[in-house]
């Protein structure tokens, strides 16, 4: 599979980098590398070997959801917040 510079162009494009031309060829070559690297693993023989799909036996631990009365009421720690609106915080926007 032969990258071409277009292909990392646009992705440069997407990741807000920008390249100049020696980096667009180096970052080329370093990809088409990885690439050969990681196609040596179509060469494996995987016919009768089962899918791994977890490699440690987890599984979720699950509880039920209990309300802790804290001693205190939602109005007194809505009374201790700059500004509420609905029973809720009202914080400053972040975006």
């Amino acid at each position: 599979m032969e990258i071409k510079r277009e292909d990392i162009l646009h992705l440069a494009s997407l990741s807000n980098l920008s390249l100049t031309d020696d980096e667009v060829e180096s970052l080329g070559k370093d990809l088409q590398g990885i690439i050969k690297y990681i196609s040596q693993l179509d060469e494996l023989d995987t016919e009768n070997v089962e899918p791994t799909y977890q490699v440690f036996e987890m599984e979720n631990v699950w509880r039920d959801d209990e309300v802790v009365d804290q001693g205190v009421s939602r109005e007194e720690l809505l009374a201790l917040s700059e500004k509420s609106r609905d029973n809720q915080i009202e914080v400053p926007k972040v975006l």
